[in-house]
C-alpha cells in the first residue's frame, strides 16, 4: 500500500510540474525573446519581413523616435511588475519592435484612443492593427424604412 501511495504522490508531482509548464517561451522566428532584446538594429532587421525591412531602412522619422522614448519613460517611471502608464498616440502605422514589450499604447483610431498592451506575438505588426477603426457590418438586421 505505501509503495502506490509513493507512486501516486509522483504522479501527483509530475502533474504539478507539467500545469506549471503549459505556458512555452516566446520566440520570433526562431530568437528567444532575452535574445530579441540584445540584438542590434541590424541584426533584428534580418529578422522581419520585406516591408518592414523597407520602412526601417528609409530612416526612422521624429514622431516614431518620439513614441520609443515616452514608452521608454513609461517603463522607466512604472513600479516593478506593474503596468505602465498609458501612452497616447495617433502614430498606427508604428512598427511594433521588441523595445516596446510591455508598454501600454492608446492608439487612435480617429475617434477613441483604443488601449493596447504589447505583447511579445505583436512583433513586427503595426500598433493599428490592434485598434479597429470601423464599426463591423451587422448584416441581417432592419434598420430604417424596414
Amino acid at each position: 500500500a505505501a509503495s502506490r501511495m509513493a507512486d501516486q504522490t509522483e504522479e501527483e508531482r509530475i502533474a504539478e510540474l507539467k500545469k506549471r509548464r503549459t505556458f512555452r517561451k516566446y520566440a520570433y522566428r526562431g530568437v528567444d525573446l532575452d535574445q530579441l532584446l540584445d540584438l542590434s538594429s541590424e541584426q533584428m532587421m534580418d529578422l522581419f519581413p520585406c516591408r518592414v525591412r523597407r520602412r526601417f531602412n528609409r530612416g526612422l522619422k521624429r514622431k516614431p523616435l518620439a513614441l520609443v522614448k515616452r514608452l521608454r519613460g513609461a517603463k522607466k517611471a512604472a513600479p516593478p511588475n506593474e503596468k505602465p502608464v498609458t501612452v497616447k498616440t495617433h502614430l498606427r502605422n508604428m512598427i511594433i519592435v521588441p523595445e516596446m514589450i510591455g508598454s501600454v499604447v492608446g492608439v487612435y483610431n480617429g475617434k477613441s484612443f483604443t488601449t493596447v498592451e504589447i505583447k511579445p506575438e505583436m512583433i513586427g505588426h503595426y500598433l493599428g492593427e490592434f485598434s479597429i477603426s470601423y464599426k463591423p457590418v451587422r448584416h441581417g438586421r432592419p434598420g430604417i424604412g424596414a
